[in-house]
C-alpha cells in the first residue's frame, strides 16, 4: 500500500501537465498524431473491426467511422509510467493486419471484416479513465470451461497491481446477478481472495446462462453500485448480451465499458486464433482417447468410440486426434456421412489392424438422432450420436466376433485445472482486457489475432460461429493422420 500511495501521489502530480501533453503543448514528448487510414490504405467501412471510433467512451455517440486518436482524446497518464519508467507503451494506432498472406490460394474465402487490420490490445501511455474513479466488475457467463478462474485473478490482479483500482466485483451466476444483486449477491474480489483460484477448475463466480432479458435493470443495478468498467467472460451468446448493454448503455448516454473475453470449449468464436481453456479441453480429451485406444487393443476386432464436445464445430474432436495421433475416423458436425462408408472404414481398418479408435463430436451425425424439440433458449436439443454409434457398430461387429468400447467423457474436458501454457495466454488476455478498458473502448473483445491480442467489437463476435474448414491445413492434416477414406473427410 505504502508503494502504491508514493506512486499514486506522483501520479496526481503529472496530471495537470500530461493534459496539456495530451493536447500537444511541450512536455519533452514529441506528439504523433494517429492515423485514419487502414493497415492498407483502404477506407473503413462500419463492419470494419479497426472500426473503433463507435466503440470508444469519447465518440461513441458521433456517427462516424475510422481510428481513435488516443493521443487527443485520452487526457491521463497511465499509472504504469509513473512506476516503471522504462516501460514499453504501444502506440494507439498500431494495427495488426488481418490478412498477411501474399498470393493467398484461399484470398476469397478470408473475412472482410479484417482486411482493414484490427487495433492491437496492451497498454498505452495515455488512457481515459481516472484509475481512481474506476469500479470494475467481472462476470462468467454460460457454461464452464478451462480457466474462468484464471481470467478471473488476472483481471483482479492487474486492475489492483497497475492501476490502483480497490473495487473490484465479482458477479454471481452471469448476467443474473447483475440483474438481481439482491438474490445473488456479489464478491468482494481482492488480490488475497483470487490469488490461488487458478489451481482449481470451474469458475468462483458460478457461471450462469440466461439473466440478459432486460438489459435496462441489469444498468440501473450496475449504476446504483457505482460500478463503469464491466469484463464480460464468455461465448458469442454472452457477448450477443453483452453488446445489447453496450447500446442500451450508449442509447443513456452512461459511461460505461464493457470489455468481452470469448469463451467457447469448442474453440468456435469466429475471427480470433483460438479461445482460452481449448488447449487444456484437448489434451484431457487426448487422454481420453489413449483410454479407448487401450480398450480397444486389449480385444480382437475392438473399437474405441470417445465421443467428444463440439456442438457445431469439430475443433476440439480434430485437434485431439492429431494430438493422440491413435485415431483412425474423426466424425464431425461439418461433416455428412453415411453410415454404409463408416462401417466399411470399420471392416477395412480391423482387416488391416484388429483394432480401431473413433473420435466423434457430440454435433456429428445428427441426421441419424435429430430430436426435433428446441430447449429454454431456442438451441436445438441434439440426439446422442454416440450411444446410436456405439449401438450400430456392436450390430455390424456381432457376427464377426468384435465389439465397441464406449466412452463419454462430457463434462470432464470442460471442468479440468488449466494447463501452464493455457493459463498463460488467459494472463494475456485478461491484462489486455483491462488495457483496453482503461484506454476507453466499450462494447468490444479482446482476442488474438496471428497470436497478437487485439480489439474487436462485441457485435463482430457475435455475428456468426467459426467452423472447421474442410480444406484448411489442419482438418486435411487429420485426415491423412488418420488415414481416412475420402468419403468421410468432406474432401469429395
Amino acid at each position: 500500500m505504502a508503494r502504491f500511495a508514493f506512486y499514486g501521489a506522483k501520479w496526481w502530480n503529472h496530471q495537470a501537465g500530461y493534459a496539456a501533453l495530451a493536447a500537444g503543448t511541450a512536455c519533452g514528448v514529441a506528439i504523433r498524431p494517429s492515423k485514419m487510414t487502414a493497415a492498407d490504405g483502404r477506407p473503413f467501412d462500419e463492419r470494419s473491426a479497426a472500426n473503433l471510433r463507435p466503440y470508444h467512451l469519447s465518440s461513441w455517440q458521433e456517427e462516424r467511422i475510422g481510428l481513435v486518436k488516443e493521443r487527443t482524446v485520452n487526457k491521463f497518464l497511465n499509472p504504469i509510467a509513473i512506476a516503471w519508467p522504462d516501460f514499453n507503451f504501444l502506440n494507439p494506432d498500431e494495427l495488426v493486419q488481418g490478412h498477411i498472406i501474399l498470393n493467398d490460394s484461399k484470398q476469397a474465402s478470408r473475412p472482410k471484416e479484417l482486411a482493414n487490420g484490427c487495433v492491437r490490445a496492451n497498454a498505452c501511455k495515455e488512457i481515459w479513465w481516472n484509475p481512481s474513479e474506476v469500479r470494475a466488475a467481472i462476470v462468467t457467463c454460460g457454461g464452464l470451461c478451462p480457466g474462468l478462474n484464471s481470467i478471473i485473478r488476472e483481471i483482479t490482479n492487474c486492475l489492483w497491481h497497475q492501476y490502483g483500482v480497490r473495487t473490484v466485483l465479482g458477479m454471481q451466476a452471469g448476467y443474473n446477478g447483475c440483474k438481481d444483486p439482491d438474490s445473488f449477491p456479489p464478491t468482494q474480489l481482492t488480490v488475497d481472495n483470487v490469488r490461488d483460484i487458478h489451481m482449481k477448475g470451474g469458475s468462483i463466480l458460478k457461471a450462469g446462462r440466461g439473466g440478459m432479458d432486460d438489459p435496462e435493470k441489469i444498468l440501473d443495478q450496475l449504476q446504483k453500485q457505482g460500478v463503469n468498467m464491466l469484463f464480460t467472460v464468455g461465448g458469442d451468446g454472452t457477448q450477443a448480451a453483452a453488446n445489447l448493454l453496450f447500446q442500451a448503455a450508449k442509447k443513456r448516454n452512461m459511461p460505461l465499458s464493457i470489455v468481452g473475453v470469448p469463451k467457447s470449449i469448442d474453440n468456435d468464436i469466429v475471427f480470433f486464433d483460438k479461445t482460452f481453456g481449448f488447449d487444456s479441453a484437448v489434451a484431457a480429451a487426448s487422454e481420453v482417447i489413449r483410454n479407448g485406444w487401450v480398450e480397444a487393443t486389449s480385444c480382437s476386432k475392438g473399437v474405441g468410440i470417445v465421443k467428444l464436445m463440439g456442438r457445431d464445430a469439430g475443433f476440439v474432436a480434430m485437434h485431439a486426434a492429431l494430438a493422440s495421433t491413435i485415431v483412425d475416423l474423426v466424425m464431425i458436425p461439418e461433416v455428412d456421412v453415411e453410415l454404409e462408408e463408416v462401417m466399411g472404414h470399420v471392416d477395412r481398418t480391423l482387416e488391416r489392424k484388429d483394432f480401431m479408435v473413433i473420435a466423434v463430436a457430440e454435433g456429428a451425425g445428427q441426421k441419424f438422432v435429430a430430436t426435433g424439440k428446441k430447449d429454454s433458449t431456442g438451441h436445438t436439443v441434439y440426439g446422442d450420436i454416440g450411444t446410436y454409434l456405439k449401438d450400430a457398430v456392436n450390430s455390424h461387429l456381432k457376427s464377426k466376433g468384435g465389439r465397441s468400447f464406449y466412452i463419454d467423457p462430457s463434462y470432464i474436458i470442460r471442468s479440468v485445472t488449466i494447463r501452464p501454457n493455457d493459463h498463460i495466454y488467459c494472463s494475456r488476455l485478461a491484462r489486455d482486457a483491462v488495457h483496453t478498458a482503461m484506454r476507453g473502448y466499450t462494447g468490444v473483445c479482446v482476442g488474438p489475432i496471428h497470436n497478437i491480442i487485439v480489439v474487436m467489437p462485441s457485435n463482430l463476435i457475435a455475428s456468426r460461429k467459426k467452423r472447421v474448414g474442410l480444406h484448411s491445413s489442419s482438418w486435411q492434416s487429420c485426415v491423412q493422420s488418420c488415414n481416412m477414406p475420402k468419403s468421410l473427410s468432406g474432401l469429395n
